[in-house]
This record gives structure tokens, sequence and C-alpha cells, in this order.
């Protein structure tokens, strides 16, 4: 039996966030066909991920449809898991493989122009594994943009929005005319706008991308990871690729 593929969502109270996870969920299944693509939620939305493995006819592959590997990839999915369905098995998150090409395509529809700065946005986590992973998106967007590219996370804005000034600044002093917001989050939020007012305080002209939503790359990253948690359960025990 082809096993199910479980998405699991963060979650949020934005019902814009559970929209878009459901657009991609729909993606997803398009491009996987012959395979059940259930969407499920960590938080705050439903239904919750216990209950879809619990109710889930198959041992399925588990995909975190989240951007950086924090508490919830290492500690609470993984705990929801044993607890739950432990045959599962949890792949890396979708942020494992790189969306800077989504990221850069976001950018150029909003009108991305040759002078402007770009502030990458995401969640931040207390993880700094997690925090890493975003900086070296970062970097990956830097280098195929041509330009500098600051970080600011959203939960870590600190007093008087300083995080976003710094990353003004910055860019400022770079050559940038313009500022540019990158948000590396799956849907728009609250969080996402607390990074544009912060930035709206601090500039009068800036340019906004859409979040990633079911851009191809984040279609592709999670068939990507279902597919290859397949391939490695079907591989024989005594018979994996040296």
């Amino acid at each position: 039996m082809t096993p199910s593929l479980v998405l699991v969502a963060h979650g949020s109270r934005d019902p814009r966030f559970g929209a878009t996870a459901r657009r991609v969920r729909d993606a997803v299944a398009s491009s996987l066909p012959g395979v059940d693509v259930v969407l499920s939620y960590l938080d705050l939305d439903e239904p919750p991920v216990g209950d879809v493995l619990s109710h889930i006819a198959a041992d399925p592959v588990v995909v975190p449809m989240l951007l950086a590997a924090g508490y919830h990839h290492k500690v609470d999915l993984p705990s929801i898991i044993a607890s739950c369905r432990p045959t599962a098995r949890q792949t890396d998150v979708m942020g494992t493989r790189s969306l800077t090409g989504a990221l850069t395509d976001r950018l150029l529809e909003a009108g991305l122009g040759p002078r402007d700065g770009v502030i990458l946005s995401a969640v931040g986590s207390s993880d700094p594994d997690a925090d890493r992973s975003v900086r070296l998106r970062a970097i990956e967007l830097s280098t195929r943009l041509h330009r500098p590219v600051e970080v600011v996370f959203a939960t870590k804005l600190g007093a008087g929005q300083r995080a976003v000034s710094t990353a003004v600044r910055r860019l400022r002093a770079g050559g940038a005319d313009r500022i540019a917001l990158s948000p590396y989050f799956l849907s728009a939020g609250l969080l996402t706008e607390r990074v544009e007012s912060a930035l709206d305080a601090l500039v009068d002209d800036s340019l906004v991308a859409g979040p990633l939503g079911t851009h191809p790359e984040v279609v592709d990253a999670i068939s990507s990871l279902y597919r290859a948690a397949v391939d490695r359960r079907a591989v024989p025990a005594g018979h994996a690729a040296s």
C-alpha cells in the first residue's frame, strides 16, 4: 500500500494561514497522484496531528511544513508520533530544501529593482540552529540577487523595533535606495504584518513581497521529502546503498 502523506503545519489563529495550508495540500496532492495527502496542525487549527495519526489507515510519512528545524521538529512532533503512531516516518522540515528560488520569484513579482536592499523576515526561534538555518537562506538569497540581505526575526524585533532599524541602516549604508521585505513565511499573518508595520514606521517607500504560498519550489520540497522517505522504506534490510 502506498503510504499516506501527513502534512504538519504549525497552525495559526489567522484564517489566512489555514487557507494557504489547504492550497499547499491540494498542490502537493496534484503532484503526487495516487497518494492520500492529509493536512494536520500542531496547534491552533484543526485537525490536530495526533488525531490524524491515530485514525489514518496505514503507517504514513510525516512531512513537517516548517521552514526551520526547531523545537516543534526536534521535540514536539516526535513526541506526538511516538504516542500516536510510532511506526510513522518523520522527514526533515520543508525548509531543509533551499527555497531561494521561491523567495527570489516573490521579490521579482513584487517589482524588485536593481538598487533595492532586502530584508529577509522569519519567525525566530529559541533554538539557535533554527535561526542559523534562516541566516543560511539569507546568504543564499544574497548570492542569488548579488546584493546584501539582512535578517530580521519577527519575534525578536527588540525595543523600538531595533532589529528593523538596524537592518535598514546597514542596507542604506550599502547603497540601497529602497528597502524590500522578503517574508520567509508560508502565509501572510500577524507576524509578517508586525515586521511590515515596523518597516513602514521607518521608511516612506518600501516593497513587500508575497509569502511563499504554493510556489512550485514549496510543492517540490514537500514531494521530494515524501518520495525520499518512501524510497528509503522500500530498501530491504541489509541492502542499503553504500
